[in-house]
């Protein structure tokens, strides 16, 4: 049965339905073309070595795009946003009233992440807590340093950088305190907080994240 339905043209079929029987090498020709174009990546030992085989599998082969380097838009540079004075507080802003509603929304951002300062509330909490939160607005006193004139300085927190705190006074006067060799205090509802500036030499945005170690006395 299969020697009818499958069977080599005669030449009087061949002829009639205008089909030219390839040779032998024409046939080979076909093949080695065909398999040039269907795995260009393939040598030709390699392509001689799959004719050998009994079967030959053609993948489909899709050129690959090179992919598009997408390029991230660049803020400024910590340069660039110094010659600018981005951060620089106007002399005309530097009003001790015009940021006691900041303090204001300060004290209620911090009694909403301790949950309530409430008198049974333990000390230690509050102070885990104080370490990781924004002390933009707080009011902040220094109450040691070894440099006598800033003993004494209290006023609301507008900036606090790497290395400095910078506090409006109630007299209006911008100050810059290092958080080097000085203790602050901060009062909140009745709760006090001592900051030791030496061990607090962080952004605000990397204290969130940093793990402190509780420690004993800690000298200037």
């Amino acid at each position: 049965m299969q020697s009818v339905i499958y069977h080599a043209f005669s030449q009087k079929e061949a002829e009639e339905f205008d089909v030219q029987p390839p040779g032998a090498q024409r046939a080979q020709a076909f093949v080695r073309a065909f398999l040039r174009r269907s795995m260009p990546r393939m040598g030709q030992q390699a392509l001689e070595d799959q004719l050998q085989r009994k079967a030959v599998v053609l993948d489909y082969f899709t050129r690959r795009k090179p992919k598009e380097k997408k390029k991230r838009a660049r803020g400024l540079s910590a340069r660039q946003r110094r010659g600018l004075r981005l951060f620089d507080i106007r002399p005309e802003q530097q009003r001790y009233k015009l940021f006691l509603p900041l303090h204001e929304l300060w004290k209620q951002y911090i009694r909403d992440l301790c949950n309530g300062l409430k008198p049974d509330t333990q000390p230690q909490m509050i102070q885990a807590k104080l370490l990781k939160a924004d002390l933009h607005g707080a009011i902040v006193s220094v109450t040691k340093s070894k440099c006598p004139s800033y003993v004494g300085v209290t006023g609301i927190l507008l900036q606090e950088t790497k290395h400095v705190f910078k506090i409006i006074t109630r007299e209006d006067r911008l100050k810059v305190i290092p958080k080097l060799n000085c203790v602050f205090t901060m009062e909140t509802d009745g709760f006090i907080s001592y900051i030791y500036g030496s061990k607090f030499q962080l952004r605000s945005s990397e204290r969130s994240a940093k793990k402190f170690k509780a420690k004993g006395t800690t000298d200037l």
